[in-house]
Parts: C-alpha cells; structure tokens; sequence
C-alpha cells in the first residue's frame, strides 16, 4: 500500500458542489502512509459544515477496509501570511451586514454564530455595531470581560460561544460617541487584544450602513465571506445592493443572502400577511447571482428569544429555529465551497511538472 494507491481510491469521493472527485480537484493537500496509519491532509475549510463533514466521512469510507489508521486534518491557504494576520488563530471571519438599520441583522448574526456552535464548531461572536451594541442583551450577557495580568481581555462566554462587545466597555445606557479614526483604535484593540483562542468561525456582527467600521475590518482582517440580511421591502433591497458593492470593492467573498421579517403567519386565524412585501430577498438573490440563505418569518417566538437570552435556533421544537438552523448550514457549505474553489482554481493553474 503507497501513496498512489490511497489517491487511487480517493478518485470516488465526489465534491458534490464542484462537481468533480476530490483528487482531479486538488483537494489532497498531502498523503503519508506507514505500517501503522495513513495521514491525509484534505483542503476542507469550513469545519463541521454539513457538506465538508459528509465528503471526510467518504474518505474513511474509502479507506475504511486497510489495515492502518485512518488519521484526517484539514488545512487551506487563507491567502495571508501569518505575520500578518490580526487574527492567525481563527480559521473563518464571517461578517454579518445590512444596508440599513432595523432589518435583523443582529438577530441574525446571533443565531448563525449560535447554529454554527450547535454543529460542534469552535465559534466566536464579535459584536462590532460600536454605535448600537445590542448582542450581549440578546444573549443575557451581563458579566464583564476579565483581563489576564498582562492586559489582554477574556471574553465571555455564552451557549459555547465566546463573546466581545463594546457595550462592555461602556456604561450601560451611555451613548457610544466616536469619530472615525476612535472607531479604528476601538476595532483594532477588540481583536489584537483579546484572547479569542483557537476558533472555526468569527462572526461579526456590523453596524449597518457602509461606513468607518466597515472600512476597517475590510482593510484590517481577511474576512473569509459575508452575510448581508434584508427584509423583502425595496428600500432595505436597495441599501443592501450597496453593502453588497462594498464587498465587491473589497474583493470578499458574499456567501449569500438572508431575508428577515419574511411573511407574518397570524395566530388567531392561520392567515399569512406579508407586511413588509414578499419574496424580494430571494429575487435580490437571483438578480445578483448571490446563495439564497433561507428566509426568517415575522414571528414573536423570535423576539421573545432575543429578549430572553435564548437564540431561538437552539430551540429544537421551533419551526423557526429550524430556519435559523437551515440558514446556519447553508452558510457553512457556502464557506467550505469558496475555500475549496479557490484551492482547486489554483492547484489547476500549477503548470503540469
């Protein structure tokens, strides 16, 4: 048994969003057999998401009669040098944006940090919204950050997640009255400043709009991919255009679009009102050629988990945190397919040796 032989059967674990076997894609980023054990590193990026979980589980299929060990690691190329990276620790920085304000997106960002913990991933929240920070109420987080002896900050940690907000820094009902370059010190401290630890995803939490915070975790960390929560009205479709031209400018990946507020189904009498119109996330979507992530109802189940400290998408008797669940899935596979494109695009454009 040699390395040709593992690749050789590899060819059958099929991506099923690249369309192609794992080997012909490039996605074997090493292969070391020995008496005991075979060690195969794979170009899988997004870490317990659905699809990426499903093709390891087939490579140890494919393995599974040899006599050795099967031991699998996952590794891509970020694109940035270590050095460099304000944040070498954390594998995915997901970036939750609206155009404007009062679409959801913080209800949003909560449940999809939330759902990505539930899978069994390492993930931490980051509330960045400077001027409205909100997250630590949706998750009744009223402790304060420590701080070890050397004065970094220790989160804190809620439902497996670990948490940083400006609204810890501030008194509670004080107003957050920052000009532009006060913003970029506040970011810049909030992430090379806390003891974030080794985590699979980051999601960020903007503040709405396409202004100075925005700018800076675009110029300052490698965000691996967006989110960009609206609800069906057009006005909120057209501000979300413009968040989605911010990220082009940038060159960030969007993995996709969330509509909030998406129908309103009455108690009393079953009936559904789409107050604030229907289906224009979707055919923002596909106007844009963006991922549709799912939709969010109107639904008082998900401001009563806001207001308790319980995102509803751990609620597993919830129809709506069923959508919050799909829309955490869903954005994982987005952020796995992206790593594994760009791994593939660039194994094939290595000239043939």
């Amino acid at each position: 048994m040699n390395t040709d032989d593992v690749r050789e059967r590899l060819q059958a674990v099929e991506d099923p969003d690249l369309g192609d076997d794992i080997v012909s894609l490039g996605l074997i980023n090493s292969i070391d057999v020995t008496d005991d054990e075979v060690s195969i590193d794979l170009a899988l990026g997004a870490p317990y998401s659905p699809t990426e979980t499903s093709i390891a589980n087939e490579v140890r299929e494919a393995l599974g009669d040899m006599d050795r060990e099967i031991d699998l690691s996952a590794s891509v190329d970020r694109g940035v040098p270590e050095a460099e990276d304000p944040l070498p620790k954390v594998k995915n920085v997901i970036a939750v944006a609206s155009g404007k304000g009062g679409v959801g997106k913080s209800t949003v960002a909560v449940n999809l940090a939330a759902g990505l913990s539930r899978l069994g991933a390492r993930v931490g929240l980051f509330d960045a919204d400077v001027y409205g920070p909100n997250v630590p109420r949706m998750l009744d987080a009223d402790e304060q950050p420590q701080a070890t002896e050397d004065e970094e900050i220790i989160p804190v940690e809620k439902h497996g997640m670990r948490l940083m907000s400006m609204d810890f820094l501030v008194g509670k009902d004080d107003p957050v009255i920052f000009r532009g370059p006060m913003v970029d010190n506040v970011l810049t401290q909030l992430w090379d400043d806390v003891l974030w630890g080794e985590l699979d995803y980051m999601v960020v939490d903007l503040p709405p709009g396409t202004g100075d915070t925005q700018l800076t975790m675009l110029q300052q960390v490698p965000v691996s991919g967006a989110v960009i929560v609206t609800t069906p009205e057009e006005v909120a479709l057209d501000d979300a255009r413009k968040g989605l031209r911010m990220f082009g400018r940038h060159e960030t990946p969007v993995l996709g679009i969330v509509e909030n507020m998406s129908s309103f189904v009455c108690p009393d009498c079953g009936g559904t009102h789409d107050i604030f119109g229907s289906g224009g996330g979707r055919e923002f979507a596909d106007e844009t050629e963006m991922p549709f992530l799912g939709e969010i109802p109107l639904d008082p189940e998900v401001r009563e988990g806001g207001a308790t400290g319980e995102p509803l998408v751990l609620d597993e008797d919830s129809d709506v945190g069923e959508s919050f669940r799909d829309i955490a899935a869903r954005t994982a596979n987005m952020q796995g397919i992206i790593h594994r494109k760009r791994q593939s695009d660039s194994q094939r454009a290595q000239p043939e040796q």
